[in-house]
C-alpha cells in the first residue's frame, strides 16, 4: 500500500508516526507533500519518508490519500489534484465542515471518500477519530483506513450528521481538557506545590480518570459518586463547581463548537 499526504503538519505527522510504529506500511511506501518547505524537511528527517512540493506527484503514487491540508485551503488544493487522482484511490479527509457531497462534487465524483476527524492526543498514540464513508467505499478500504486510524488510538464509524458532535466532543476538547488541566494545577501552585508537579498531578488525575471510565464501563456519575464520600472534601469541590455553572459551560461550549463546524 502506497500512502501518501497532501500536508504534513502535525495530524499528518502523527498519522505517519503511528502508521510506521505499527508496522502497517514501511517508510519507503509513504510520500508526502507540503507547500512549506520546513515541515516537508522536518518529516523526511523524523521518519526517513520521501517528500516533494507537487501535490500531484503524491496523489499519483498513492492508494490511499490523506488530504492535511486546513479547510480553508481544501477547494484550493483539490482543484489542483483533480487530474491527479485515479480510479481505486482511497481518499481520506480530516476537515471539520466538508461534507460528502461537497468532497465528491470538488473531487469531480465517484471516488471513494472517507471523511474522518481525528485528534491531537492521536500524536501520543491515543487519538480518537470518527469515520464516515461514501457509498464508493468498499469494505476492504474501509477495513484499510480502520486499520490506519488505529495505529494512533481508536477509530469507530459515525453517521454523517453526527460529525458536527464529533469536531466539538473529540476534535475539539483536547483544549478543554488542557484548559482545566491548567486551571487545578495553577489551583495547586496556589496552595504551594511547585508548577512543574502541580502539572504532573493533574494530568495524571486526568488520565487515570479517563482510564476508568473507558475500562470499567462504569458511568461516569457513578464513577464521580464512588470518590464523593459523605460531607468531605470532594463533594465540597463538586458543589461548588456545580455552582458556578461547570457543567453548563462545558455544553455551550461543546454547542458554539459544533455550530461553527457547521458554517465552515
Amino acid at each position: 500500500m502506497k500512502l501518501g499526504f497532501i500536508g504534513c503538519g502535525n495530524m499528518a505527522k502523527a498519522i505517519i508516526g503511528g502508521v510506521l510504529k505499527s508496522g502497517l506500511c514501511p517508510k519507503e511506501d509513504v510520500i508526502a507533500s507540503d507547500a512549506f518547505a520546513p515541515a516537508l524537511e522536518a518529516a523526511q528527517k523524523q521518519y526517513g519518508i520521501a517528500v516533494t512540493a507537487d501535490n500531484c506527484a503524491v496523489a499519483r503514487e498513492a492508494d490511499v490519500l490523506v488530504l492535511a491540508v486546513k479547510p480553508q485551503f481544501y477547494a484550493e488544493v483539490i482543484r489542483g489534484l483533480r487530474e491527479c487522482l485515479h480510479d481505486g484511490q482511497l481518499i481520506v479527509t480530516i476537515a471539520p465542515g466538508k461534507t460528502l457531497d461537497w468532497l465528491e462534487e470538488q473531487t469531480g465524483g465517484g471516488f471513494a471518500i472517507v471523511r474522518t476527524m481525528p485528534n491531537t492526543p492521536a500524536m501520543v498514540g491515543e487519538g480518537i477519530t470518527a469515520m464516515c464513508p461514501n457509498d464508493a467505499v468498499t469494505p476492504d478500504q474501509l477495513e484499510t483506513c480502520r486499520r490506519l486510524l488505529e495505529s494512533f488510538g481508536r477509530a469507530e464509524v459515525v453517521p454523517e450528521r453526527l460529525m458536527d458532535a464529533v469536531v466539538a466532543v473529540s476534535g475539539s476538547s483536547p483544549a478543554y481538557v488542557f484548559l482545566f488541566i491548567e486551571a487545578m494545577a495553577d489551583a495547586a501552585v496556589a496552595e504551594g506545590m511547585p508548577r512543574a508537579q502541580a502539572y504532573t498531578f493533574a494530568a495524571q488525575a486526568v488520565l487515570g480518570s479517563a482510564k476508568m471510565v473507558l475500562e470499567t464501563g462504569k458511568h461516569p456519575g457513578e464513577l464521580k459518586d464512588m470518590v464523593c464520600s459523605p460531607a468531605g472534601t470532594t463533594i465540597e469541590a463538586v458543589q461548588s463547581l456545580e455552582e458556578d455553572g461547570f457543567r453548563s459551560a462545558v455544553m455551550r461550549a461543546m454547542r458554539v463548537c459544533a455550530e461553527k463546524s457547521r458554517s465552515m
